[in-house]
């Protein structure tokens, strides 16, 4: 992964402005974020490797796959799209739909409530990033994870993931925040 000075800039801003919330560390809130993952994905199958010909099992019983060698990006592939045919390329513009649910809260009240997204609401805009092109605001802001399917699907895919802080949205690296995204890759916008 290559990330560029205003990347590593912005994490690190987002790591000192780290706001402790009812007394919690940043060292506590990682250990939730990773309590919270941990118990989500016991409920799941999980696979901790891709696979070595990178065909993955596809559908709703499909298990999240670890795709990010730290383990915070898990990905459960619903439609692979045409990975032969129809792979993303660098710097091409990538719109996707998607509804997030925060594992925090899940965690500690057992409700799945969604935590937003543009998936059934579109007053709230489409969304894009250029696919592997971190210079650019409107892909940086989403986060590394958001991107990481498109490594291994067609770029029409459709997943479920899993996406730690660190991979996510950088407005909210600082909330130490785990999500369970819907997302559906497209190339043209809808």
């Amino acid at each position: 992964m290559k990330i560029n000075k205003l990347g590593l800039l912005t994490i690190a801003v987002a790591m000192i402005m780290v706001s402790c919330r009812d007394n919690e560390s940043y060292s506590d809130r990682l250990n939730v974020e990773r309590n919270a993952t941990n118990a989500y994905l016991k409920t799941q199958r999980v696979v901790n490797e891709i696979p070595e010909d990178t065909v993955f099992e596809v559908g709703k019983d499909a298990p999240f796959y670890r795709i990010d060698p730290d383990g915070n990006v898990y990905m459960q592939v619903l439609n692979g799209g045409n990975r032969a045919t129809d792979r993303a390329k660098v710097s091409q513009t990538i719109y996707f739909r998607f509804t997030r649910f925060n594992l925090v809260e899940w965690y500690s009240t057992g409700v799945m409530g969604s935590a937003g997204g543009n998936e059934t609401d579109m007053s709230e805009g489409t969304t894009s990033f250029m696919y592997k092109d971190f210079t650019q605001t409107t892909s940086s802001q989403w986060g590394y994870g958001i991107q990481l399917p498109l490594n291994f699907l067609g770029a029409e895919c459709e997943v479920n993931l899993i996406i730690k802080s660190q991979f996510g949205w950088t407005s909210e690296i600082s909330y130490v925040q785990p999500y369970l995204y819907h997302v559906r890759y497209f190339h043209s916008q809808i």
